[in-house]
């Protein structure tokens, strides 16, 4: 009896001990894996290479709130802020589910000092990592080819990396909800529209002041774009403040909603 008294019960982490943890268990699973990586990552630069730099060979010049620029640097931004969702997407909705549904990876993790809540964030910042690594990447390609127009780009991966955080809490919050890798066409369906028109290849301004124009400033990837272009072009307004405010307060409530949805499927 007084050996069972003498058992020590292991303490609950640390909110950072804990996303530490599940980071790293991450980090050693895709180790392996690293060429996964690249799939996020060309995307985007496929797209700048054959519409921003081949179709910009066609545009004479570009107006950007008055300020002339390349095409190529117009698009160049927004595949910036595209990077920093592809990461995000992919992480927090296929594998996600993957975990949750078929390996029971959450059921087991909860067997441990580990809460729901640490689990949300650890995912969540591992989505995030994902998101920041093709947008970095990404960044020195723009650097690279001379896209890169202002000293306020030095803002633009802080930016990328927002980005990454509200889109994955987001795309997390909504796989919960999922029931079958059917369910994924639905992200599909939302990705593409998001992609294309979120003012990627023309601006916003060619809506007019239409209702569809209304729609696509009220998206997230919208915002994002918004905020890398203003910040890689040096042409900085009040619409950064907005986009900055949007994606903080779009991660939060993701954030808020995966723990409480983690709680009623796993703990009830």
């Amino acid at each position: 009896m007084a050996a069972l008294d003498q058992v020590a019960i292991p303490a609950p982490m640390t909110p950072v001990h804990a996303t530490r943890l599940l980071v790293l268990r991450n980090f050693i699973v895709y180790k392996s894996a690293w060429k996964l990586f690249l799939t996020g990552f060309l995307e985007p630069v496929l797209y700048l290479f054959s519409i921003g730099v081949g179709v910009g060979q066609l545009i004479d010049s570009f107006e950007f709130h008055g300020e002339q620029v390349s095409y190529a640097a117009f698009v160049a931004p927004a595949m910036l802020a595209t990077s920093a969702f592809n990461g995000a997407l992919l992480d927090s909705t296929f594998n996600v589910f993957f975990k949750l549904k078929y390996e029971k990876l959450y059921d087991q993790m909860l067997a441990t000092p580990l809460t729901t809540g640490d689990i949300a964030r650890g995912e969540i910042a591992w989505g995030l990592i994902r998101g920041s690594v093709y947008s970095a990447a990404f960044l020195v390609v723009m650097l690279a080819m001379g896209l890169v127009e202002s000293w306020w780009a030095v803002l633009a991966l802080p930016a990328a990396i927002l980005i990454a955080f509200a889109f994955s809490a987001v795309c997390m919050a909504l796989t919960t909800w999922m029931k079958s890798w059917q369910d994924f066409d639905k992200i599909t369906l939302a990705q593409m529209p998001l992609f294309l028109f979120s003012a990627t290849f023309f601006p916003v301004e060619a809506f007019g002041d239409s209702v569809l124009r209304w729609v696509v400033e009220a998206t997230p990837l919208y915002r994002g774009v918004v905020l890398c272009r203003e910040l890689t072009t040096g042409v900085v307004t009040w619409e950064s403040a907005v986009s900055v405010v949007y994606l903080v307060v779009m991660g939060v409530i993701g954030l808020m909603v995966v723990r409480r949805r983690l709680d009623k499927l796993l703990l009830t």
